[in-house]
């Protein structure tokens, strides 16, 4: 049997499935939704369904025909494949990018690197760019060097444990200590506990099951980890890669960061002195971990790049030329920019650690100062990527550090469905929209379109499981060429009632569009774009409290 969390995202994916499905919105129309018959799910149960959700994303195919036909070709263990998959990428397709200099980009489920791909693909017989493309051809060319490791190191390759010297050799970790806590913490540990995800439709995408085994290999030096010197939930791995910040700087900015790869091989990058990169602090994927390696007191190197307040909303405009480094506090993650989701336990994680971090450094809380990589250097970097899921990301340091956030009760809608809690909230489109770059907004993003007589409206909306009087809130982000009058259609228990919003003012913070009676079960909040031609309407998010 799989271990019991993934048993609960089944019964959680079936939960999921008993709520009504997304359907073409018509704006005038009244609400016709019945209220589904189960009853409403506990708050445990809504963050199984969002983990499955999550999981879906990540993993949208079933792959385990793909990772048995690898395994068997080379003759290389399946569960040792999807161990090694799972540790890297979660099971997810990734194409990674440059984040440290001198470190190859990943790619596939095997997130392979530089010689790796070249190598692997010769074994395999495929095309290197088929490697970095096709998750067949890559889980093929890394059975392919594991098959190749093993033959030379002559292992017994029905003995699972001693793979663990070749499993190690698929990664670019050279430190023997860190090697140890890849093999044992992470690769062998999820051989031992079983993991499992599904695809959207409910079918089982990758299924590992729990084996009894112990690696053969050496372990962790055995030393006291003490505690990160700013951070006690913290484990201390100093990294030399520092030096001193300029005289009379403060501390005014957390930048998030993405790894391009796994936790293990991360810090053991950066506390690497040849690496010349280092980052404060790395939180691992499920959260469970994190390393400081830089004190919060020094200057890390993360940021590659001089500040231009342009890119950041034109906030702080006194630092535009100094290096970002000078006056940042660094937070990787791991994991990848181009992952289509991220793990509760790791998001809660950092907010946690960036709440601390923000008290104890004196930064405002908002999305001016707790930034992500990619906006400060988007010549080069993309990370953490469009799929971070910012606005509860922000809320939940807010709340962790007692002043606000999302309200207690409160369902917040975002333009992108990364961010929602599938049980509550969701958003679609009608017609053509486009993606908006503009800073200020909530989450990960928004889409806008021209002003024009064809409603093809953007739908928020949000589950009730009872009858009951909510404020609904709306974010955009204002630009002179907003709608002066953009209409927003509530759909109230007594039927639609329109609202107009100057979307010209008032950006990038929630504006009040009134207060009103709703029936249980899924409502609606559309934003249409037939108003004032001339115009774009900004559809970004809404709360509802």
């Amino acid at each position: 049997m799989l271990r019991k969390t993934f048993a609960a995202t089944a019964a959680a994916l079936a939960l999921a499935a008993c709520g009504p499905q997304p359907e073409a919105p018509a704006p005038e129309a009244p609400a016709s939704e019945t209220p589904p018959t189960t009853e409403t799910p506990s708050t445990g149960a809504q963050d199984a369904i969002r983990a499955v959700a999550d999981a879906a994303r990540r993993t949208p195919n079933a792959l385990d025909a793909q990772f048995a036909q690898a395994a068997r070709e080379f003759n290389v263990p399946v569960n040792l494949l999807k161990a090694i998959s799972y540790t890297e990428t979660r099971w997810e397709f990734v194409r990674g990018e440059s984040e440290f200099e001198g470190r190859a980009p990943a790619f596939g489920l095997l997130a392979l690197r530089g010689q790796h791909v070249v190598d692997g693909a010769a074994l395999a017989g495929v095309s290197e760019e088929a490697v970095r493309s096709e998750p067949l051809a890559n889980l093929r060319a890394g059975a392919a060097l594991l098959s190749k490791f093993a033959a030379e190191a002559g292992i017994d390759r029905a003995d699972l444990g001693a793979w663990a010297p070749v499993a190690v050799q698929l990664t670019d970790i050279t430190d023997p200590d860190i090697q140890a806590h890849y093999i044992h913490n992470d690769v062998y540990a999820v051989l031992r506990s079983g993991e499992g995800a599904f695809t959207p439709d409910g079918k089982v995408a990758v299924s590992l099951e729990p084996t009894a085994v112990e690696a053969k290999f050496v372990l962790p030096k055995m030393q006291a980890l003490a505690a990160g010197p700013d951070y006690a939930a913290s484990i201390w791995r100093p990294s030399p890669n520092f030096n001193a910040r300029p005289s009379g700087t403060n501390v005014s900015m957390i930048v998030i960061h993405t790894c391009e790869g796994g936790y293990a091989g991360c810090w053991g990058w950066l506390v690497n002195s040849a690496s010349g990169v280092s980052a404060h602090y790395v939180v691992n994927e499920s959260g469970n971990e994190i390393s400081q390696l830089v004190r919060e007191s020094s200057r890390g190197w993360h940021v590659g790049a001089s500040y231009a307040c342009s890119l950041n909303g034109n906030v702080d405009c006194g630092l535009n030329g100094a290096s970002v480094n000078n006056f940042s506090v660094g937070i990787e993650h791991g994991g990848f920019a181009s992952q289509s989701s991220f793990p509760a336990g790791q998001i809660d994680a950092s907010a946690k650690l960036s709440c601390d971090i923000s008290k104890g450094q004196g930064i405002t809380r908002d999305s001016f100062h707790i930034v992500a990589h990619g906006r400060l250097q988007p010549a080069t970097r993309t990370d953490p990527g469009p799929n971070w899921p910012w606005s509860n990301y922000i809320s939940k340091i807010k709340s962790y550090c007692g002043d606000g956030g999302t309200p207690t009760g409160a369902i917040v809608v975002d333009s992108n469905n990364a961010n929602n809690n599938a049980a509550n909230a969701r958003f679609s489109l009608v017609g053509a929209w486009t993606d908006g770059s503009s800073t200020g907004y909530y989450g990960s993003g928004y889409s806008f379109a021209s002003t024009e007589a064809i409603s093809a409206p953007a739908v928020f909306e949000f589950y009730l499981p009872a009858a009951a009087t909510k404020t609904i809130d709306a974010w955009w982000v204002a630009g002179t060429n907003r709608a002066p009058a953009a209409p927003f259609i509530i759909t109230t228990s007594s039927g639609n009632v329109t609202v107009t919003a100057n979307q010209q003012a008032n950006g990038s913070k929630w504006n009040t569009l009134g207060t009103y009676a709703f029936p249980a079960g899924w409502n609606k909040v559309q934003l249409s774009r037939w108003t004032t031609a001339g115009y774009v309407v900004m559809a970004d998010a809404i709360q509802v409290r």
